[in-house]
């Protein structure tokens, strides 16, 4: 499930914005100030991030800057100064895009499919040491021998392995391993497939587990490929 985040102090914009992308289960979090983005992103991990560059406690021009080595998704512009000066240092900084106002939400929209399309892992086919993760063809190994998983396991462990080193909270995994009722299940449901996982994955190098537990947040995928 993709997770946008929208940074921009215009709020019927920002609300009109998330109508015209929302498609295919797409989620957003609207947000009016850095402030309160700085909180989002403490908290959740998002896709890609439209960032408006005037806000009311800085400009998204910084606030790239300021968290670029940190958020692994797209970052598209969205702004009224279309100066080339201030083009150049949002890609400069960081950026993937740039987007002036008033703008085409059909224009919009395609240039948000392309950052997402881009921001796909390419490799279908994971090796981990002896551990091979095959997620087009359903096919997952340790060692050689075939590992089964239930496709709630499979949604669990490619949501995991496509975010290294993030930690995801325990709600954004509920909601996308079980997308028709997230709301209605019970958290033990997220806490017993985790286990049942780990048990089959087995360890790393050096005996390390593949799944850190982040204390009172979620879960993360331990090693890189």
């Amino acid at each position: 499930m993709t997770h946008i985040i929208i940074i921009e102090d215009d709020m019927s914009l920002a609300q009109g914005i998330a109508l015209a992308l929302r498609e295919d289960g797409r989620q957003f979090t609207l947000c009016h100030s850095l402030g309160a983005a700085r909180q989002a992103l403490g908290g959740e991990v998002f896709e890609l991030m439209l960032l408006d560059v005037a806000l009311p406690d800085g400009t998204g021009l910084d606030f790239c800057r300021e968290i670029r080595d940190a958020f692994k998704g797209p970052i598209l512009f969205i702004t009224a100064n279309d100066a080339e000066l201030d083009i150049v240092t949002g890609l400069e900084l960081g950026g993937d895009d740039y987007i002036t106002k008033p703008f085409s939400l059909a224009v919009l929209r395609a240039r948000v499919k392309t950052q997402l399309r881009r921001g796909e892992p390419q490799k279908t086919i994971l090796h981990l040491g002896d551990l091979t993760l095959d997620f087009e063809r359903l096919s997952f190994t340790k060692g050689g021998a075939v590992l089964d998983l239930s496709k709630t396991e499979q949604r669990l462990l490619h949501l995991l392995v496509s975010h290294p080193g993030q930690t995801l909270p325990r709600a954004r995994l509920l909601d996308a391993i079980w997308p028709d009722g997230g709301d209605f299940v019970d958290e033990n449901a997220l806490s017993v497939a985790v286990s049942r996982l780990r048990g089959k994955l087995g360890t790393g190098a050096e005996g390390a587990d593949y799944i850190k537990t982040v204390r009172g947040i979620g879960y993360c995928w331990a090693v890189r490929a």
